[in-house]
Formats: structure tokens, sequence, C-alpha cells
């Protein structure tokens, strides 16, 4: 399946011409973007640390991770938002990008994992959340999740310094540029072996 055309016309649409042509826009969106996603990680750690017996040990699991999870939903349809609207304006480097492709899967690894363990473990917290330390296997799913989104997160910043060279280079001026050029000159250069035109007199 052929997504170019696609991606082409997520590029030239309004919203992504309007992002592209500002000069805060972008970077608004992604100082958020990253927030949002520190947020996120900074949530399920909360929970992922209380599942592994290391902090918040005086509150049970569930009444964690009720407080907490909602937070963590919140901020995560803020980033996909921010980053839905980021990636407008570049679709089809940033689909080219490797780090891009590994954060997705990374992310949609992190989300089966949840997705289990919620179908699992979770519904049987009300008997074990007391405890400092849960049992093994959602100690093992904690781990993975907070191994998951640290990667989640070093992908995403490897997104952002990998893109920008490509950017730069799709939108690289003309060689054939010279410093007259470069310093606004409106002026052709002199044809080779024609003489300067000299300065006009004064009326």
């Amino acid at each position: 399946m052929n997504l170019t055309p696609f991606l082409e016309s997520l590029e030239h649409s309004g919203v992504a011409t309007g992002i592209r042509n500002s000069l805060y826009i972008f970077p608004l969106l992604e100082a958020t973007h990253v927030i949002a996603l520190g947020l996120v990680f900074g949530t399920i750690m909360i929970v992922d640390l209380r599942l592994l017996g290391i902090a918040g040990t005086q509150r049970s699991y569930t009444r964690i991770s009720s407080d907490v999870l909602k937070w963590t939903w919140a901020a995560f349809g803020l980033a996909v938002l921010t980053g839905s609207l980021m990636f407008t304006t570049n679709a089809r480097v940033y689909v080219d990008n490797t780090f891009f492709r590994l954060k997705f899967a990374l992310m949609a690894l992190a989300g089966l994992n949840m997705l289990v363990f919620q179908l699992t473990l979770a519904r049987s917290g009300d008997r074990w959340g007391g405890e400092k330390a849960a049992p093994m296997r959602a100690r093992v799913a904690a781990t993975l999740s907070l191994l998951l989104w640290l990667g989640v997160i070093f992908m995403g910043r490897s997104v952002g310094f990998t893109t920008t060279g490509a950017q730069a280079k799709e939108n690289a001026p003309p060689a054939g540029i010279d410093f007259d050029s470069f310093l606004g000159s409106s002026s052709a250069p002199a044809e080779s072996g024609a003489p300067a035109a000299s300065p006009a007199a004064p009326h």
C-alpha cells in the first residue's frame, strides 16, 4: 500500500502549512509534547514503583492506581494530539525515520503489557494490593513497563535529533546561490568580459 499520496496531503493541509509558517507554534507543540510524555512516564512510574514495593507502600495499589492513572490518560491524550499535529508538518520524513518507527513499536508493546496486566492480575488487586510488594508476575509487568517507556522517551528524543537534518536537506537552498545573493543583492552579476556600468551622473 502506497502511503505517499496520503502523507503528502497531510503535509499540504492548511493545519500543517499554518504550523510550518508560524515562528512559535511548532516549538510550543514540541515543548507541550515533551511535557505530556514526561507526565505519562512519571505517573506510570508511580504505579510501577508501587508494584515493585519500592515507593508508596503505605498506600494500596488500587488506591494509587485509581488516583494516578486518570492523569496518565489525560497526559497521553495531550501527547497524541500534539504529536499528531507535529507529524503533519513533515509526515514523509517521520515515517521514513527508524527511531520514529521504533518509538511506536515500543509504545505498542507497552500498551500490550498494560492490557494483559489489567485483564489478569489487576482484577484481583483488592486481594494483594495492600501488600508491600505485588505478586511476581505483577512485578515483572511493572519492570517491563518501566523499560519500555524509557525506550519510548529515548526513541522520541532521537526522532527530534535525526529528523532535523532530513528537513534541512529537503529545504536546502539551490546550489547556485552566490555571495551577492546571500547578502540580498537583487542585481544580476555582470556578464563575463563586459565593462561595469559607471555610476549615474548627478542631475
